[in-house]
């Protein structure tokens, strides 16, 4: 216990405060030039920043829910899912800095928040555990999406990104359904729902 505990520590510090290492490189499309005005560059970093808190809670939803299951098939699959949204922390921070935009100061807060329900929903079973992720994905791959017309229309870097971003998440959201995920009451999932938007809007800013 006092091993695990310690390494769930461990992780959440390197999440926070190391710089993350993506295994794949981030999408990109070289023949179109990114090209913004200080105002597009602002907005574009502040939307980033967005995304890239919901990465930082990626990574707690999914280690805590590999923490809550006993079944080590789905250790396994959540172990898989957080390393591929590992890549995606490592694009967004990295776009940040690009942007000359900072990551959120609530970092640590939201990770811990997440990483609480994350752990709510895995002591729960497997199944809406699994339910979880599904509609997590959903709402999160609905978000990309709406960044897609959000971002300036000339960030050609941070617009393909996301669209590798929103593509990933779906696909998670099917490999939970296929795993055996449990669908949620949709009063849980109109909660999640105002969750996010809180964090969204506060991250935007702060």
């Amino acid at each position: 216990m006092i091993d695990t505990t310690l390494a769930t520590f461990d992780n959440a510090l390197r999440i926070l405060f190391a710089t993350p290492h993506a295994t794949h490189p981030c999408p990109t499309l070289p023949e179109q030039a990114t090209q913004l005005s200080a105002t597009e560059k602002a907005h574009a970093g502040a939307l980033m920043r967005v995304n890239h808190v919901g990465e930082v809670c990626a990574q707690a939803l999914y280690a805590a829910q590999g923490l809550a299951t006993k079944n080590e098939a789905l250790k396994a699959h959540f172990a898989k899912a957080s390393a591929e949204e590992t890549n995606h922390l490592a694009w967004t921070s990295a776009r940040l800095d690009e942007l000359g935009a900072r990551p959120s100061l609530l970092n640590p807060l939201w990770y811990a928040g997440a990483f609480a329900m994350g752990l709510v929903a895995g002591r729960l079973g497997d199944k809406i555990s699994l339910g979880f992720v599904v509609e997590t994905e959903k709402q999160v791959e609905a978000h990309l999406q709406s960044h897609l017309t959000l971002l300036p229309a000339n960030d050609h870097a941070s617009r393909a990104m996301v669209a590798q971003m929103r593509d990933d998440e779906a696909r998670h959201a099917v490999d939970a359904q296929k795993a055996g995920a449990l669908e949620l009451p949709q009063p849980v999932k109109d909660l999640m729902r105002a969750a996010a938007k809180v964090m969204t809007t506060v991250a935007y800013r702060v």
